[in-house]
């Protein structure tokens, strides 16, 4: 069964529907928003808002993950649209979605686990910041020129009471009652405030008509034929990339908030469905929307019902209700936003920056500027890499070695510590094989063979000694090591005896 109509720890149908509903009403300006910066048409936004959400919702990974058209994807398919037109983004946008459907199915949406915790904090926190900016814009109005400029005298201060108010109540009324969300009543108590009061404040209709019919199908009008491919592969490798990325650390963040544990795999493929029929019916394809997945696991939205709901309260706005939707006060969508914003920021970080260790606090802090000044994929490179710099130079750093003559009166390097690419030239350097005896012992009784970069480093000092004529015995070495160190040969004697069974790369237990 896709829905359980029954209240359990995955959702209950009465919070879940009306979770749904806040969620929908909160996706219309972003959905049309996005759509002005990718340079479609408002629809083309909705469309995607609609068909993403509910593929995902129905065959996701996560129940309760809100996804649909995002800024992250948006700003990558601008340079697209304004190239080759908007038939070349519906193509780019199914091929998208095969790739994702590829990922999922070769199981490689379980390497989001490599990513570190300092970039999970870096990213929510990175996220939060640009949720918060993108919000300043509905404080900017049009002046005669058509140019943008802030608010000011009592348009400003009308605003700022019409937000603050929507946030008043979105924190006060579930100390009173937890029957209705919180955002859903604000939203309607703001947009009825303004109604009967006659207050002159912008509306979701002043951004764009959302008034349309069903999305039908359309293949892409574009020559299937490699000229074609040439130019939307790049394109769609990255919103394959960009929406993986996004869709897999907010599944992670909800995981964590929820206490469960969503299918990293299965969202792959729900993510390559929902974009490749988006895209056979004129939508810009999306991905998982951290600020809406906020809004909905606040509300009370932990079922497929939630994300189920949402996208088709979005399209019964679309198909009859555009005119009380376009209603809506921006304030108050302004307002619960800036709600998420308090809730998706990690202020624990803030606590525990001082107490973490510097690389990891660089971490945290480079990934959050990256997110703000470029996007969440580069983001969340980057600091992937950087973490894993920093964890290969402080091991680096903690290879070192005892020695002692036994009483065969052979030499013994014991060795402790990791050895892998960082370390080799520390490990070199632990030696002296001028002064060393002819008969020499490296144990690797505690430590660890890597990569192959320490196979080359064994082999290197293996042919040190063997040209100052001596020997060199390795000792309780993997037999993945022993493997690899045919370059060797005779040269190295090998004792088998008390060998410790484990491997050398990648242990297979995923």
């Amino acid at each position: 069964m896709l829905f359980n109509f029954e209240c359990t720890e995955r959702g209950c149908p009465k919070n879940d529907i009306l979770s749904g509903l806040t969620v929908a009403l909160a996706l219309v300006p972003e959905a049309v928003a996005f759509a002005f910066v990718a340079g479609v048409e408002p629809l083309v936004g909705l469309y995607a808002a609609f068909l993403v959400g509910l593929i995902t919702a129905l065959i996701g990974g996560r129940p309760g993950m809100i996804s649909g058209a995002t800024g992250a994807l948006a700003v990558v398919m601008v340079s697209l649209v304004a190239r080759h037109g908007v038939e070349y983004l519906f193509a780019a946008v199914v091929l998208m979605g095969g790739i994702q459907v590829t990922v999922g199915l070769l199981k490689l949406g379980k390497f989001i686990r490599i990513v570190p915790y300092p970039v999970m904090l870096g990213f929510v926190n990175g996220l939060a910041i640009v949720i918060f900016l993108a919000q300043l814009n509905n404080f900017q109005v049009e002046d005669a020129t058509g140019n943008l400029q802030w608010m000011q005298g009592r348009a400003l201060w009308l605003m700022l009471g019409l937000v603050a108010l929507t946030m008043a109540i979105i924190h006060l009324l579930p100390k009173l009652t937890k029957a209705v969300p919180s955002s859903l009543v604000a939203i309607v108590t703001i947009t009825l405030l303004v109604y009967f009061i006659g207050l002159e404040s912008r509306t979701v209709g002043d951004m764009a008509s959302i008034a349309g019919g069903l999305p039908t199908f359309h293949l892409p009008m574009v020559p299937f034929n490699l000229e074609t491919l040439r130019i939307i592969l790049p394109y769609s490798i990255i919103l394959a990339a960009v929406g993986l990325i996004e869709s897999l650390l907010t599944l992670s963040l909800i995981d964590e908030l929820t206490e469960t544990r969503g299918q990293g795999n299965r969202e792959c493929i729900g993510q390559g469905v929902a974009n490749s029929v988006t895209g056979l019916f004129g939508g810009m394809g999306g991905c998982a929307m951290i600020g809406q997945s906020m809004i909905n696991i606040n509300s009370g939205g932990r079922g497929r019902l939630s994300g189920f709901s949402a996208a088709l309260f979005l399209l019964l706005f679309i198909l009859a209700a555009s005119d009380l939707i376009e209603m809506i006060p921006l304030a108050a969508l302004t307002g619960v936003m800036f709600m998420v914003v308090i809730a998706t920021f990690e202020w624990s970080s803030l606590r525990i920056f001082r107490k973490i260790p510097p690389g990891d606090a660089f971490v945290l802090v480079l990934v959050s500027a990256v997110t703000v000044v470029s996007d969440l994929a580069i983001a969340v490179v980057v600091g992937v890499i950087v973490s894993a710099l920093v964890f290969a130079w402080e091991h680096a750093k903690h290879l070192r070695v005892q020695s002692f003559i036994d009483a065969g009166g052979s030499k013994v390097y014991e060795l402790h510590g990791l050895l892998f690419f960082a370390s080799v030239r520390n490990f070199q350097d632990l030696f002296n094989c001028k002064e060393d005896p002819d008969d020499v012992i490296i144990e690797f009784q505690h430590s660890r063979v890597m990569d192959h970069s320490a196979i080359e480093a064994i082999d290197t000092l293996a042919e040190r000694y063997l040209n100052a004529g001596k020997m060199l015995h390795l000792r309780h070495v993997s037999p993945e090591c022993r493997k690899l160190l045919h370059k060797a040969g005779d040269l190295v004697e090998v004792n088998v005896l008390e060998d410790p069974r484990y491997h050398v790369a990648v242990d297979e237990l995923a």
